[in-house]
């Protein structure tokens, strides 16, 4: 079935250029498939380019600031980042998958959405205020209520640009969202950097949280600045129930993610959940990076083909073969050299932060390419299923890591998410597979890539770090990650070199239809 490019599934630049590309190809159906595949192509490359040079700022200064603040600074605010991330999903309220698969949303509709996308933050505020006081009570963290309730004013900033972030996503301004994501990058690194060394401590963290808020509000209105209305429930029916249904899965997935969080805070003590807090982070970071630009970009472009599975199933191959061939190298790479990488960049009193951070490196690189199943469910309208898996998931998984982290301490809960998540994630694979009538095969042929020039690097690295065993941390850990990178290059390209040579064809196509060349 061959979707109907023509009503609203791309702003009126973009079916410009696909009945102009179609004509020069003579074939509609392969023009627009083409176009719509270099805009992809742009709009990954645009957020990625600035995605990269934000992260590379971005851990410039985590580094700097971790060197000056304590494993307890990072724990406090851990301990607020339990709740804090919950009632984000909440003042979100999903209504950006909303406004992305709603594509025939009037514009009195997204006046009411936006209205209704303020008061959603403006009662999370509230609610954080009334919870502050027994949250510092619960950890025995008298800091505590007041780093919540500053945070917090960011529900509230960030509610006015929920609506017209989606607009732009939908209008595939990806540049423009790219740009902004550098700019707050720059200042947020220069700022954090001069509070951490003012001796600011935690607050530290809070303020450049509050600060990121501003600088991307602000500069998405810029962009884009629908009216408010006053929601009626009524007019939003139907985009209010699907809404519904990625809040409460969204719920669920972050008591299912943040258990672990809550259980090494109250049970293992402020100071395991630091080591824990930055082993994750330095685990997460790469790979969230890539999660987070591809869910930038991904979820409009499955709107624009949500009634062609075809087309939808080349899209999840496609784009999790590019992830996994980023991610798992970055994720399994960096579990291997995990002791080395702590003593080199963070020092020897980081040194609890080796044992979670390997497993969950390695976890890491299965974790990267799920989010992209629950995306497509939620555009062809099956976003129900994937509230009930969060919602086990939200059940088995607090038990576990209290267990686990008993029994294990921070190890356990690592332990947790490498054999449990990978279950649960079972049915979800199942749904959709069966949704895009995507055969298991083809899902494996997609990453056998990564899958074979990851393992052959593996080996690599483990035989350097053997063979340089009596060396410093320091030279050990260049060279294995010099070892690490030239096998996995020359294993793409030995052993994949078809796979790359298309790759680089799609890359010229789209540059040079960014040129207006044929």
């Amino acid at each position: 079935m061959t979707p109907d490019w023509s009503r609203s599934c791309f702003p009126p630049e973009a079916v410009q250029e696909l009945t102009a590309l179609s004509d020069l190809a003579g074939s509609p159906a392969s023009g627009e498939a083409r176009a719509l595949d270099r805009s992809l192509l742009r709009g990954v490359a645009w957020t990625a380019a600035a995605r990269w040079g934000s992260q590379g700022l971005n851990w410039l200064a985590w580094l700097i600031v971790a060197r000056l603040l304590s494993p307890e600074d990072y724990g406090l605010v851990g301990m607020a980042a339990v709740y804090l991330g919950l009632v984000t999903l909440l003042a979100e309220f999903g209504l950006g998958t909303a406004v992305l698969a709603g594509r025939e949303l009037s514009r009195e509709q997204l006046s009411q959405l936006n209205g209704l996308a303020v008061l959603v933050g403006c009662v999370s505020l509230l609610a954080s205020v009334v919870a502050a006081f027994p949250l510092g009570h619960f950890f025995r963290a008298p800091q505590l209520p007041l780093v919540v309730v500053a945070m917090s004013a960011t529900f509230v900033i960030t509610s006015f640009k929920t609506v017209p972030f989606a607009l732009l996503q939908r209008a595939f301004r990806f540049k423009q969202l790219a740009l902004i994501d550098l700019g707050q990058a720059v200042v947020l690194a220069i700022s954090m950097v001069g509070l951490a060394v003012a001796g600011l401590r935690y607050w530290t963290l809070v303020c450049g949280a509050l600060l990121g808020a501003l600088i991307s509000t602000a500069a998405v209105l810029r962009l884009s600045h629908p009216r408010l209305a006053w929601p009626r429930p009524k007019a939003l029916k139907q985009a209010m129930t699907l809404s519904f249904d990625v809040v409460i899965a969204r719920v669920c997935w972050y008591v299912s993610a943040n258990a672990d969080f809550l259980v090494a805070g109250r049970v293992l003590g402020r100071a395991a959940l630091g080591f824990y807090n930055v082993g994750w982070t330095m685990a997460s970071v790469p790979v969230d990076r890539i999660a987070a630009l591809v869910a930038q970009v991904t979820p409009a472009f499955f709107a624009a083909v949500q009634n062609d599975r075809a087309a939808l199933r080349r899209y999840v191959l496609r784009i999790t073969e590019g992830i996994a061939l980023i991610t798992f190298p970055l994720a399994l790479g960096l579990a291997l050299v995990a002791r080395d990488f702590v003593l080199v960049v963070l020092g020897s009193r980081w040194e609890g932060t080796i044992g979670p951070l390997r497993l969950l490196a390695a976890y890491a690189a299965f974790r990267s390419i799920v989010p992209l199943l629950p995306q497509a469910l939620q555009i062809i309208g099956d976003a129900r299923f994937e509230m009930w898996r969060m919602a086990a998931a939200a059940t088995i998984m607090p038990v576990s890591f209290y267990v686990c982290g008993q029994r294990w301490g921070t190890i356990g809960l690592a332990v947790a998410w490498m054999f449990l998540d990978p279950v649960l994630a079972v049915p979800l694979y199942r749904r959709v597979f069966s949704k895009i009538a995507l055969s298991p095969k083809a899902y494996l042929v997609a990453l056998w890539p990564a899958l074979s020039a990851t393992a052959l690097m593996a080996v690599v690295v483990l035989t350097v770090g053997a063979v340089g065993r009596g060396w410093t941390a320091g030279a050990r850990l260049s060279a294995e990650i010099g070892a690490a990178m030239v096998t996995f290059g020359l294993a793409c390209l030995v052993l994949h070199r078809e796979r790359l040579q298309a790759f680089a064809e799609l890359v010229v196509a789209a540059r040079r239809g960014s040129e207006g060349r044929p």
